[in-house]
């Protein structure tokens, strides 16, 4: 396929606050609403790309869209190709390092210009880099933060509504005992046949994490997510060798290099690669291929609507994460039928903005 020849002429930002449909309280803080960035790219033959970043805090949006702009002027002007221009910059942003909002404005970008390019082939971004459209497995990441017991157990009932057979509960109470309740209450009350994951969210030491794993193990968990400090690829192997329940981590890879470290070092039994945090489309590209080198799982972490796309494209496709955080501000959210996750069949990522919603909800 020959791609079509378009050329990057500018970039749009729009901060949103969109509030959230169930709070997400985990061991780090409470979040109770969503703060994004939009990316509108427009090319010079009136393609447009879309993307979006979540800023986990809202005052980082406007860093975010500040470096878009400073990106922009690198590469204002170049043939919209994703992996030149993120070369580029790389090269651009070499002393400072591709980090922190510099690697997330990176992303947003490279998402947008895949995105465009998708749209001027008339094909989904999924059959643009040369997979199918399918139904998708995906678990349900909405709310299940650290609450009572009882609640607990009653949203996790709720979040199987659209037929989902999966959910994830947040952990890291101060004692293991009250974690422990939770799970086993939770658990009780969903199906055998539902997948019930619990995500630490980095809150606890190597030996806690090792004795509350060795509690959990037998307690009818799918996975461990991110049991300590995300860095620390020693401790994580250590853990997910020494308990029978698979240990996850993957959301904090600050590009595919980082990801091949923890590869290396057997740090996790599966991996979830972050869009904004690997490097977009062309970084998650590079995750595709070392996880399906190593044979391991590969899931996604937050953005599911392009997430989608790309887990249709891995190889070792294993669970997309669904969060609702962006459909309050989109035309179009992600169709969940059965538990599943509809890749869309429309041009591009299938991102479409609703203008009152961004209106609304737009940041001053």
């Amino acid at each position: 396929m020959t791609p079509p020849l378009l050329t990057l002429r500018s970039v749009r930002t729009t901060p949103v606050e969109v509030p959230m449909a169930r709070p997400l309280g985990t061991s780090a803080q409470t979040i109770r609403t969503a703060p994004l960035l939009l990316i509108d790219l427009e090319t010079e033959e009136g393609v447009f790309g879309r993307s979006y970043l979540f800023c986990y805090v809202k005052a980082s949006a406007g860093p975010i869209a500040h470096m878009l702009q400073d990106a922009l002027e690198a590469v204002k002007g170049d043939r919209l190709a994703p992996l030149d221009i993120g070369a580029k910059l790389a090269r651009h942003y070499r002393l400072v390092g591709v980090q922190g909002v510099i690697r997330m404005a990176l992303a947003g970008l490279d998402v947008a210009c895949w995105d465009a390019l998708s749209i001027a082939a008339n094909l989904p971004l999924v059959s643009y880099l040369g997979a199918a459209p399918r139904p998708l497995h995906a678990y349900n990441s909405n709310g299940l933060g650290l609450c009572a017991p009882g609640a607990a157990a009653d949203e996790a009932e709720m979040l199987l509504e659209r037929g989902f057979r999966a959910v994830k509960l947040r952990l890291g109470r101060r004692q293991a005992r009250d974690d422990l309740e939770v799970v086993r209450l939770v658990r009780r009350r969903l199906p055998d046949d539902v997948a019930l994951m619990v995500d630490f969210n980095q809150a606890l030491s190597v030996a806690e994490a090792l004795a509350r794993g060795r509690a959990l193990d037998g307690e009818g968990v799918y996975w461990i997510e991110e049991p300590i400090r995300h860095d620390d690829y020693a401790g994580c192997a250590a853990i997910a060798r020494s308990l029978t329940t698979p240990v996850q981590i993957g959301e904090n890879f600050s590009g595919s290099q980082a990801m091949a470290m923890a590869l290396a070092a057997g740090a996790s039994d599966f991996v979830m690669p972050d869009l904004a945090r690997i490097g977009g489309v062309t970084g998650w590209q590079r995750a595709a291929a070392l996880a399906d080198g190593a044979g391991i799982e590969m899931s996604s972490h937050l953005f599911p609507e392009v997430s989608a796309h790309l887990l249709a494209a891995t190889p070792t496709c294993h669970w997309l994460e669904y969060v609702d955080w962006a459909a309050p501000i989109l035309a179009q959210p992600l169709d969940i039928e059965n538990g599943m996750a509809i890749v869309p069949d429309r041009p591009g990522t299938g991102l479409v903005w609703d203008d009152d919603a961004v209106t609304r909800y737009r940041l001053s």
